[in-house]
Formats: C-alpha cells, structure tokens, sequence
C-alpha cells in the first residue's frame, strides 16, 4: 500500500486545509478494494491540488487514526454492506455510520480509536472534518481483482462525488 505524506508545516502555514483521501479495501478480494480502484481514479484528477494527499490502505481502527493525525479533512471511501442496492453511493459523517465492529478483537472501532487518539492529545481533525463516501457492495469475500458488474460501474460516479465534495467542502 502507498504510504501517505506526513501534512507539511508550509501547507498549514498558508492557510490551505490539509485533505487526506484515503481509499480502504484490499483489491485482490473483489467489492472490497472499490475504495482504492476511486482513489486511483481520482490520482490524474488531484494531482494538481494543493493540500490534497491521496493513499490507499486495508486497515482501519487505531491505524486509520493515525493516518488521520495532522489532517483537517478526511474522506475515507470504502466498500459498504448495509442491505441497499450494490453500487449505491452514500456520503455519510462520522456520526451517522452504522455501528461498526473492529476488523480484529486487538483493534477498536474508528469512533472508539478517534475518542482515544484525542484524549491522547493526537492532532485529529474535527467529528465534522471527517466523512466517508460509501460504495454499497456486493460481494467482499470472493478473490479477484475486479469488483462485480454494479459496484464495478460505480467507481466513476464516487470518483465525481469525492470531486464534487472536496470542491465544496468547507
């Protein structure tokens, strides 16, 4: 996985929010990569803006939160499975995700992991800073680099959602 660009002082410094992108799956088991094949979309289409870093990764949890530190903005995209129509795209804050479980009996939940983090005087961005474009998904657990036929047609769709809400995101 990519790693992600520590935010620079400089950056900061000029008033430019710091935007982290991260896409979450892993992409040799089908749905689940879709976060990483939006985030490799939207590369060509960022490249050019300042504050903007892009990364993709498979783990959330405390290790999600640390990639966070330092951020002002976060858009987390990864593949969903809430019962809606596979391919469906859903903007969602960091309070309105459905209660979510740690992908490990060591690991917390984001929620829990972000709490923690800032009692630990982590820089973290605000509840607010931090959304999550949802890709609904089919199939997570099958191997293959392709996702199936309606999330595999979501992936431009998402691409312009994040595009959309990083331009107005305030």
């Amino acid at each position: 996985m990519s790693r992600t660009p520590s935010p620079t002082d400089a950056t900061r410094s000029a008033g430019t929010p710091r935007t982290l992108v991260i896409g979450l799956g892993n992409p040799i088991l089908s749905d689940d990569g879709v976060g990483v094949h939006v985030v490799r979309r939207l590369r060509s289409r960022l490249e050019e803006r300042r504050g903007i870093d892009l990364a993709e990764d498979c783990r959330g949890g405390l290790h999600l939160m640390e990639r966070m530190i330092g951020y002002d903005r976060v858009l987390v995209i990864d593949a969903g499975r809430t019962g809606r129509p596979p391919g469906e795209v859903r903007v969602l804050s960091l309070h309105s995700l459905p209660s979510l479980h740690a992908g490990s009996a060591h690991d917390l939940d984001l929620p829990t992991a972000l709490a923690v983090g800032r009692r630990a005087g982590a820089a973290l961005p605000d509840p607010a800073g931090i959304r999550f474009l949802v890709i609904e998904s089919q199939d997570v657990l099958s191997f293959g680099e392709q996702c199936t036929p309606a999330v595999a047609a979501a992936i431009e769709r998402a691409a312009r959602v994040a595009l959309d809400l990083l331009s107005d995101w305030r």
